[in-house]
């Protein structure tokens, strides 16, 4: 089993909170002194539960009983409203923490291009924006609610006990370090497991997500055990590492429990002689022994807490990972202003590589597209076609060269005024859970039903969407599953109508449709965007032979430029493709 790279070093919990911890600074210091006010209420507890015992109890004083009984009562109904309310201020402190972070990636991986989504995945990305972020809420919460009051209790019983008696609470002396130690060990010992833990969760969400997408190929192809196992292989070793982490965590819950039995055994028997002395009370006995669960049980709740350390700390550095990622393709300082959008594209002398690659995709490529005009590109596959439209669309910056839309470079133009004026049609349409309407408003969400209607007439989907249950108004599953590949495509093509750009890039948008269909819908676009740029992929001759110029692409570079019939004249690469998919009248 491959596991996805974890480069990133793990950062602290607190680093990765501090700078987002001002609007709870109130609320945290609020739970700071009721946890103070609580550990005040349960260090009084025992002195009274002494007193009670040697001169209420012991002596027959029944009215010293139910006095003090009463500062008992009042004592535990102030520790218990204490709790209440610490409680839910620290889910509150937790929570919305945890909505910050998760806003916080969200709007950073919002901003990603192609080759930050490369580096970490959609299925890692989820993990880190969902399982990541909530193992760092879970750590706030169970800190503020279960460990703040440990240091209090710790600190306050020590201080009382060697009140009470010096030499029974020297046990304490020994058993505090040792449960400290303990937990040094324990974390030492949990964090590389946790880091593998995490890890393995990406493996099986990322194997999850590729069976649920790719089902159909898995059928197609009658894969379904090979799947099955993929899975298994990956679940197996997540619930071994689940495994491991478990037995390291119910080593140390049995040890605290050792050395908490163990302390009072030694305070009985170092307390149990001097009572029969006299040097020591039963009462201050029975609080000594309290005293000792209190602070064990702190050291106990601390083991606990930490044990949830090392994965935290884990997340924490995969969330700081995505968050300390510049994305590639940002917003310029000072954004270039076009006042007058006609949709003149030039590109220039442009070449790109991706990360790790040999060589550049594209490698000197020159061309241009201008208003009222068709321009095609057409090359085999891998000459980079799709590259260069998305370094037109900005989804990725190119190395060398400019691209210019209406003479200002695309890199210093608004990300928002790029998008609104070069709408794109991918290869691969992609369409949201939603209705028909609600999908076809990306591309203006002000757009009315008439509006809907004429986009779908163009694109030559009005006749499906008419046939859908519920017209605009029908729901599409989630990347657009309950309908067919040209029907998606012809949904993107009106989306993209809707938002009347001045440059359209077509990217293979036709490749599912069939041949009548498409010479419908090519007749329908030169009408309606008559006057827009339009740059169309593909891989059909019969898509783009009409075109005004036609750019062959080869190996990256522009072969030839020019229209259909110059084309077959000079560049070999065009004659080949034309030949491999018309007939000699066809192609003439």
């Amino acid at each position: 089993m491959t596991l996805p790279t974890d480069p990133s070093s793990p950062s602290s919990v607190l680093s990765l909170l501090r700078p987002r911890l001002g609007p709870y600074r109130r609320p945290i210091l609020a739970i700071t002194a009721l946890q103070a006010a609580q550990a005040l209420a349960m260090l009084y507890l025992p002195a009274l539960n002494a007193d009670v015992v040697d001169f209420g109890v012991l002596t027959g004083d029944i009215g010293y009983v139910l006095r003090h009984g009463g500062f008992m009562l009042a004592a535990t109904l102030a520790q218990v409203g204490c709790t209440g309310v610490v409680v839910y201020l620290g889910a509150r402190v937790a929570m919305g923490l945890g909505a910050d972070l998760r806003v916080a990636l969200f709007d950073r991986v919002s901003g990603f291009s192609g080759r930050e989504m490369g580096r970490f995945g959609a299925s890692s990305l989820l993990t880190r924006s969902t399982n990541d972020v909530q193992q760092v809420q879970l750590l706030v919460f169970t800190t503020l609610t279960m460990m703040l009051p440990a240091p209090f209790l710790a600190a306050g019983g020590m201080v009382l006990a060697l009140l009470r008696d010096v030499p029974s609470a020297l046990v304490l002396v020994v058993a505090v370090p040792v449960g400290l130690a303990t937990i040094a060990v324990l974390i030492r010992q949990m964090a590389p497991a946790s880091r593998l833990l995490q890890r393995y969760v990406d493996v099986v969400n990322r194997v999850m997500r590729e069976q649920i997408t790719g089902i159909r190929v898995i059928r197609a192809f009658v894969r379904d055990e090979d799947e099955r196992r993929r899975f298994a292989e990956a679940n197996t070793e997540l619930v071994a590492v689940g495994i491991r982490l478990g037995r390291v965590q119910a080593f140390f819950g049995a040890a605290t429990l050792v050395i908490a039995n163990l302390a009072s055994i030694a305070v009985l028997a170092i307390g149990g002689p001097r009572i029969v002395d006299g040097d020591l009370r039963l009462g201050e006995l029975i609080a000594l022994l309290t005293y000792v669960a209190q602070i064990l049980g702190a050291v106990a709740v601390a083991m606990g807490v930490f044990t949830l350390v090392p994965r935290a700390k884990v997340s924490a550095g995969r969330i700081d990972e995505v968050l300390a990622v510049e994305p590639s393709v940002g917003e310029p300082a000072t954004p270039t202003r076009v006042e007058n959008w006609r949709g003149d594209l030039a590109v220039t002398d442009v070449t790109f590589g991706y990360p790790g690659a040999e060589h550049p995709v594209l490698h000197g490529v020159s061309l241009s597209a201008r208003p009222g005009r068709t321009t095609a590109i057409i090359g085999s596959t891998g000459s980079g076609k799709t590259t260069l439209v998305n370094l037109i669309a900005r989804l990725i910056d190119a190395d060398h060269g400019a691209i210019r839309v209406d003479g200002a470079d695309v890199r210093d133009l608004a990300r928002h005024d790029l998008a609104e004026h070069v709408g794109l049609v991918p290869q691969r349409a992609y369409l949201f859970a939603g209705t028909v309407a609600d999908n076809l408003r990306h591309g203006d969400p002000a757009a009315d039903d008439e509006r809907l209607w004429h986009a779908l007439e163009v694109a030559q989907a009005a006749e499906f969407v008419r046939a859908m249950p519920d017209g605009l108004d029908t729901v599409i599953g989630q990347g657009g599953s309950t309908v067919s590949g040209g029907q998606r495509q012809r949904l993107a093509i009106a989306r993209a109508l809707l938002a009347r750009p001045r440059i359209y890039l077509f990217d293979d948008a036709f490749a599912a449709l069939d041949n009548n269909t498409e010479r419908a819908l090519r007749a329908a676009l030169s009408r309606e965007i008559a006057d827009a740029t339009q740059l169309v992929v593909a891989q059909r001759v019969s898509s783009i032979r009409t075109a005004d110029t036609i750019v062959v692409l080869e190996a990256g570079q522009v072969e030839a430029v020019g229209t259909h019939e110059e084309l077959l004249a000079t560049s070999p690469t065009y004659a080949q493709i034309v030949d491999s998919q018309l007939t000699v009248e066809e192609a003439a």
